[in-house]
């Protein structure tokens, strides 16, 4: 009877491992076979979130001590500067009306809710803008280290249930100044390319990036 071995990578290890020899490769960055199209997904559990942030660290450091530079990008962040620029008492009247509506029926407020943050969040003035603005404004400020650039997108699930990460590398698309970026995706894989946002929403397969590993 074989022995399980204790030493093999997880998942999650060899998809970092091969998005570090990828990103470091001696030609330059080949984490997408399209010149013009640097985009990658690494999908995980998400109970496997600590376990993806200790990689990111990992990964950080060592690009960093090899010259790179590293655009940690968090989406909660962002969706609660988003959430705070609508104004205190704006957001109290959403909290109040949730809890209200969840109380009789938890759908409904769920749905109001859906309702009142997506004109924040989706479409390309959405999250994606604000995306696209922290690696612009890197990009211009330092226009020679764009080969040697990595961002990385998390906390993703902060985001479920109103925003598919799909629509975000859509709108990302030639906007990121030939940065690569890499979405760190909390859900599964299901067959060749479909991903289920945090493994409940029904597959999707409109997506172009590689997916590791």
């Amino acid at each position: 009877m074989s022995q399980p071995n204790l030493f093999a990578r997880t998942d999650v290890q060899r998809a970092f491992a091969a998005l570090r020899e990828d990103l470091i490769h001696e030609d330059g960055p080949r984490i997408s076979t399209m010149r013009n199209y640097r985009f990658a997904i690494v999908p995980y559990q998400p109970a496997d979130e600590f376990r993806v942030r200790r990689e990111v660290s990992a990964l950080s450091t060592d690009l960093r001590a090899n010259g790179w530079v590293v655009l940690s990008i968090s989406l909660q962040r962002l969706l609660l500067d988003r959430i705070r620029s609508m104004g205190d008492d704006i957001v109290q009247r959403i909290i109040e009306r949730e809890r209200s509506l969840e109380a009789r029926n938890p759908e409904r407020g769920l749905g109001y809710l859906a309702d009142k943050l997506a004109p924040h969040i989706e479409g390309p003035d959405g999250i994606a803008a604000d995306v696209s603005r922290v690696i612009c404004e890197h990009a211009d400020a330092h226009p020679d280290s764009a080969d040697r650039t990595l961002a990385l997108i998390g906390r993703a699930g902060a985001l479920y249930p109103f925003f598919r990460s799909s629509a975000l590398l859509k709108h990302l698309d030639g906007r990121t100044r030939n940065v690569p970026v890499v979405l760190l995706y909390p859900g599964e894989r299901r067959a060749e390319a479909g991903l289920s946002f945090m493994g409940e929403l029904n597959p999707d397969r409109d997506y172009r990036p590689r997916i590791y590993p």
